[in-house]
């Protein structure tokens, strides 16, 4: 008899979500973390000074109300989930901005004159936003479920993400919206990767919104942990796995890492084609972060951006993509693109009483050791002018920094994988279950693995199935709900 039926490696939300399903199908599971607390990249403590509760790397959860899984596990009765007044904004230099509200015609409405081209654009896909969702959290080599609404995202994604993306646009709003969105991707734009990812992801913002946790992002990851003891399993922390076979006995081991720690924990027991595959998985350019302590809210030159839990910095669709060529060139850009948010917007136990916190990331080349925190300010400054004065203390993550907190951000690489067309149809590998390794009863579950980043848990979802289906015989979806 085995120690345990499953072992999963790490506790960020694909390792939590694996266990979790695994554990609610009977089965007996441990996880193993190497940090002294579970989270991964969805952990919440004090990085500036006492009493200003950060999120250490991801903040604001644009798929927490979207992904099937979630929708599954019913995360949104578990914790509570905080929607600004705003989605996100993207202000401009002239005091201009466009403010992407939950409803979608009065967005329409404040951009101008392009409002109703922007509509347009995004109406189909926030009616059947879930249906995005499904389309867009599964391996793209599977047939769809619906693929009508799969032409449509389609054809959207060859304009916004062709040299023909400014065609059905006057104005300069709604296409500097779109593509403060694009940018999450972290590529050189106009591409389809990062006009797929940004038309999703506005898709979300009107039609369930992105909302913030609150507490601070470890309470998603809080509440996975408790159900997953609830139903027998167990997190053990500072366990640091170097080698599959230093494991307990199990039938099946699901790893939330990269392909290259697959590597180094399976030593030669892969098959060389395979090898040579994961070898060949690519790893893109990074984010380098830092969080502020504030003495007032974020003084933002136009009023209307003060609601929004997530703001867009970095001026026009032209200024933004032209950092992120230079970034995908290797080099760091003299106007970044900034993507900041103040989650007391919404959320007041981050901060002491009337202070704030405020959590900022830019792009960077891959490996990058260099400070961002005067190039994050200038932006900020930018279109807020008089942030300074309000900073009491931050704290600076570089892109090695990242690395060394969690070695599945390769030289800095949040999305633990480059988001190109070729990676999203083999991620990591060609194959219609690409969470399934060559090694028997061996499964990949991290974002190195469709359908790629973000806090969504569908990666650990995709791969529980997998090992159900493969390792146990199990057809049947457990029931994650909460009285289940």
């Amino acid at each position: 008899m085995t120690e345990y039926d499953a072992v999963v490696v790490g506790a960020g939300p694909n390792g939590l979500a694996a266990a979790v399903t695994l554990a609610r199908a009977g089965l007996r599971v441990v996880v193993y973390e190497r940090n002294s607390t579970p989270g991964g990249g969805a952990r919440t403590a004090e990085l500036t000074l006492p009493g200003f509760h950060h999120d250490v790397c991801s903040a604001v959860h644009p798929l927490a109300l979207a992904s099937p899984f979630f929708r599954e596990f019913q995360l949104e009765s578990r914790i509570d989930l905080q929607l600004p007044g705003a989605s996100f904004a993207h202000p401009l230099d002239d005091g201009r901005a466009g403010i992407a509200y939950r409803d979608l015609d009065l967005t329409a409405a404040e951009i101008g004159r392009d409002g109703r081209a922007y509509a347009t654009l995004m109406r189909p896909l926030v009616a059947q936003a879930d249906r995005v969702a499904a389309i867009t959290g599964d391996s793209l080599l599977r047939l769809p479920d619906h693929p009508v609404l799969l032409a449509r995202f389609g054809l959207r994604v060859l304009e916004q993400g062709s040299p023909l993306w400014n065609l059905r646009f006057s104005d300069d709003v709604a296409p500097a919206m779109l593509s403060g969105v694009a940018a999450h991707a972290i590529r050189s734009m106009p591409s389809p990767t990062t006009a797929g990812a940004g038309l999703a992801l506005t898709a979300h913002a009107h039609a369930r919104g992105w909302p913030i946790p609150i507490g601070g992002t470890q309470a998603i990851v809080d509440a996975m942990i408790d159900d997953l003891v609830a139903h027998g399993g167990e997190v053990v922390t500072d366990a640091d796995i170097t080698a599959l076979r230093t494991l307990p006995s199990s039938t099946a081991v699901l790893l939330d890492t990269t392909p290259r720690a697959l590597l180094d924990l399976a030593g030669d027991a892969l098959p060389a084609g395979y090898t040579r595959a994961l070898e060949a998985f690519e790893y893109g350019n990074a984010a380098a972060k830092v969080d502020f302590a504030l003495d007032a809210p974020i003084p933002w030159a136009n009023p209307a951006v003060r609601h929004a839990g997530t703001v867009h910095l970095g001026g026009t669709r032209a200024q933004i993509a032209a950092a992120e060529r230079t970034v995908a060139a290797g080099r760091h850009s003299d106007a970044p693109y900034v993507l900041i948010s103040q989650p007391t917007v919404v959320d007041a136990s981050r901060a002491p009483e009337g202070k704030h916190t405020a959590w900022a990331y830019t792009h960077v080349p891959a490996g990058s050791t260099i400070d961002q925190t005067e190039a994050v300010t200038e932006q900020i400054e930018r279109f807020a002018p008089g942030f300074r004065d309000t900073v009491l203390a931050s704290s600076s993550r570089t892109a090695m920094d990242l690395q060394a907190y969690n070695p599945n951000y390769i030289g800095g690489d949040i999305a633990a994988g480059a988001a190109s067309i070729v990676q999203l149809l083999k991620r990591p590998v060609l194959a219609p279950d690409p969470w399934r390794t060559a090694l028997d009863g061996v499964y990949l579950c991290s974002a190195s693995t469709s359908p790629g980043p973000g806090v969504h848990g569908l990666n650990g979802w995709h791969a529980a199935r997998s090992a159900l289906r493969h390792s146990f015989g199990i057809d049947a979806l457990p029931d994650l709900s909460i009285g289940a």
